[in-house]
């Protein structure tokens, strides 16, 4: 298999404060979306950075604990995967921290140790968060449903 490459795009426009963007993906299910200061500090309507990667991780990780488990003979009938990415000042401005996943599955047949063990080792197989892990400080919660 080649390999797969996908592009998102982002303009700023302005300074940190008073400025505002757009991002878009390649796919165009972002197209111009907007994210400024007050999206990603505030409360405002709009994008932000930690809520795009924590989407990424979600959607990820859920791929990638549904693979573990079909290949250990568990199919899933679904897993819901909740990110939240910690965003946390430092002296020199901000870093991202931590991320957070609530895991939840429904699958049949399966006791709750096994889900978590199956869960942990679903992580080491997933691009996001082999991408994310250096640096970055991870909790797992998971439960069947």
């Amino acid at each position: 298999m080649a390999d797969v490459k996908r592009t998102g795009e982002a303009t700023w426009r302005g300074d940190l404060k008073a400025g505002d963007g757009v991002v878009s993906t390649e796919s165009e299910t972002l197209a111009r979306e907007s994210y400024t200061f007050k999206t990603r500090f505030g409360d405002a309507k709009g994008t932000n950075p930690e809520e795009l990667i924590a989407a990424a991780h979600a959607a990820c990780y859920s791929m990638a604990f549904a693979h573990t488990l079909s290949e250990k003979g568990h199919r899933p009938e679904s897993i819901t995967t909740k990110a939240t990415c910690s965003l946390v000042p430092t002296d020199g401005g901000f870093r991202i921290a931590k991320m957070h996943l609530q895991v939840r599955g429904r699958v049949p047949g399966l006791d709750e140790a096994t889900f978590r063990q199956l869960a942990e080792e679903a992580d080491k197989g997933c691009p996001v968060s082999n991408l994310l892990r250096p640096g970055l400080e991870t909790e797992r919660e998971a439960a069947l449903e």
